[in-house]
């Protein structure tokens, strides 16, 4: 009888594990950009108007959204590409889209690059010429993470160019990695929201606590997943 080896079955668990938790973020993600557009592009067609009349919970959202309705091009500038970054993502990691349809990998993967490279400079802009809802704390967390953000899909671009792959993927996945912690940040972000009366926390005080988290458990996450998949890689080619 031939004997089966339950630790064989593992890599492929946390793979779609992974995916998983990809697909969730990513909806999220794609949820915040549709009512970000929903919210903004109002503006864009009546002008700007300050309307803020609920209390309570409610009127801390109004007012992290009214900072978005205040730069309505900007913030298109941003969600826009942000959007396409995020959804071509998953594909661009595929080995099974990868190696059957070369073409479209590379094709669609100039357009992740551009997109990439737009979102890295428009959330750099963001974070000087929008005011921060967390204050020094927040501007301080997207600025180290956009400048690493843009350093990541440099280096990632200036590897292919080399054919360079190996290297070349793993830069990818920190630029991609850092890029959905956006997801998660709004995650974390509604938690505070929810539990603000029973913590005494503002939206001042807790939204840069939320982006360093979140920026910073998805580097980590992106450091371990490489060291995790690189030996598998390599043999997979």
């Amino acid at each position: 009888m031939e004997s089966v080896n339950p630790g064989a079955a593992t890599p492929k668990r946390k793979k779609r594990v992974l995916y998983a938790a990809i697909i969730f973020l990513s909806l999220v993600a794609v949820a915040s950009v549709v009512r970000r557009i929903v919210n903004v592009v109002p503006v864009l067609i009546s002008g700007y108007q300050h309307e803020i009349t609920s209390s309570g919970v409610a009127a801390k959202f109004a007012r992290v959204d009214d900072i978005f309705r205040r730069n309505p091009v900007l913030t298109l500038i941003h969600i826009i590409p942000a959007f396409i970054f995020i959804v071509l993502g998953p594909f661009q990691f595929s080995r099974g889209i990868h190696k059957r349809f070369p073409l479209w990998h590379r094709r669609s993967g100039r357009v992740f690059f551009v997109c990439g490279a737009i979102v890295g400079i428009t959330a750099l802009v963001m974070s000087f010429a929008m005011p921060a809802i967390g204050g020094l704390n927040q501007a301080a967390a997207t600025t180290f993470f956009g400048v690493f953000f843009c350093l990541a899909l440099f280096k990632a671009y200036r590897h292919i160019l080399k054919r360079e792959i190996e290297l070349h993927r793993e830069w990818m996945i920190r630029a991609y990695s850092i890029g959905l912690a956006v997801a998660t940040i709004r995650v974390i972000v509604g938690v505070f929201f929810a539990t603000s009366r029973l913590s005494g926390l503002t939206p001042y005080e807790f939204f840069g606590i939320a982006f360093w988290i979140g920026f910073t458990l998805h580097l980590v996450a992106a450091e371990v997943w490489i060291n995790y998949t690189r030996i598998d890689y390599k043999l997979a080619k």
